[in-house]
């Protein structure tokens, strides 16, 4: 199975064996029956160790990511909190986009600092600031590309070799260009991180989180300590994200189409003083982005208003749209507006991640793409 929607249809999901049903069933059990002690069917004794539904998604999103151990979560969060505590250890070092996701902040620099890690924020777009900011006891690099909600761009081979040579992993969250779009283990990734919930489930609908790799070690204690901590999605959940990885590609298709019509609208608008698109060739990533990705995504964002400090254009622009729903998260079939600085972000606040409080994101939906630029046109208007 090679096509990328072959596999997103069908990895993972055979027919039932039993009832010959087209759709993986939703097991929604706790425990099952064995054959004598340790006598399991399929290996299966507890859910929360396995579930059926989890594993046909999590071997689909395996497959999709071209990885060979893929593990499906309760959210990205917990997928990222689990990585980490088998990754690293007290006294490791990571660096951190300088713009990363906020929730991925707040767990770095409140929560895994006590536990004696250490970090810090760069611009992983400059090989040269990212190479310069590794420290002997450097174990990991930590990559969003496109970053949110600033859309920058990082050239994963890049840091690839750069985290061989600094003997550390390469982790990429790449929520924001989805599998259909960007495959970073092909270029050298260790890790490839998702929030499911965006766009693999696609839906608005259900939240989850997933971690594919090829480290056999890894692997090992990805599934040890997910089994010991429980942060395991409930069958109900993973039917529901495995559905929306069915139709991911043309999904994906739309995002882009639209995106990039959204983007030219608001390019040399009279109230945006910044568009953040990476198919936009004044993108300083735009270049690396065409390299490494098939198309450049659904989210776009930008600024308005003639101060960085100043929301108040950015917070009445997003309380004026009618179609765009003032909303966080990102990657449903329905487009969203948000205030980074207020919303997803705040966290970032007073740190060296704070985003500009004039930043307005959006992520494009699949909506006619008339109607949407014509709202976001009114809306600030």
């Amino acid at each position: 199975m090679n096509g990328f929607s072959t596999r997103a249809i069908h990895a993972g999901q055979d027919p039932d064996p039993t009832t010959g049903s087209v759709i993986p069933p939703i097991y929604a059990t706790s425990t099952y029956a064995q054959d004598g002690v340790g006598g399991t069917r399929g290996g299966y004794e507890y859910s929360r160790t396995a579930n059926p539904t989890r594993t046909a998604l999590a071997e689909c999103l395996a497959a999709l990511e071209g990885g060979r151990h893929g593990f499906a979560f309760a959210s990205g969060m917990a997928a990222t909190d689990t990585l980490l505590r088998v990754a690293l250890r007290p006294g490791d070092h990571l660096l951190i986009p300088h713009d990363a996701y906020g929730g991925t902040f707040r767990l770095v620099d409140k929560v895994l600092t006590r536990w004696g890690l250490s970090y810090d924020p760069v611009d992983l777009a400059d090989l040269d600031a990212a190479r310069a900011a590794v420290r002997p006891n450097t174990r990991m690099i930590w990559c969003e590309t496109p970053t949110n909600p600033l859309l920058g761009i990082a050239d994963v081979a890049g840091l690839a070799d750069l985290a061989r040579t600094a003997g550390a992993r390469l982790v990429v969250d790449n929520t924001f260009a989805s599998p259909y779009l960007q495959t970073p283990l092909a270029l050298g990734a260790d890790v490839v991180l998702h929030s499911t919930t965006k766009y693999v489930g696609g839906h608005s609908d259900v939240v989850g989180g997933a971690l594919v790799t090829d480290d056999e070690e890894l692997a090992q204690g990805l599934a040890f300590t997910q089994n010991t901590v429980g942060s395991v999605p409930g069958p109900f959940d993973a039917w529901l994200t495995l559905r929306g990885a069915k139709t991911l590609a043309v999904r994906m298709e739309r995002h882009c189409d639209n995106a990039e019509r959204v983007a030219a609208a608001l390019v040399g608008h009279r109230k945006v003083t910044r568009v953040l698109y990476p198919g936009l060739a004044e993108h300083p990533g735009h270049e690396v982005a065409a390299k490494q990705m098939r198309r450049f995504g659904g989210m776009v964002s930008f600024q308005v208003g003639t101060s960085a400090d100043d929301d108040t254009e950015a917070l009445r622009v997003c309380g004026a749209t009618r179609l765009f729903t003032l909303a966080e998260s990102l990657g449903g079939v329905e487009s969203l507006i948000e205030h980074p600085g207020r919303m997803t972000h705040a966290s970032t606040a007073g740190s060296p991640l704070q985003v500009p409080a004039n930043l307005v994101r959006l992520s494009v939906g699949i909506e006619d793409a008339e109607d949407l630029i014509e709202d976001l046109l009114a809306a600030l208007d």
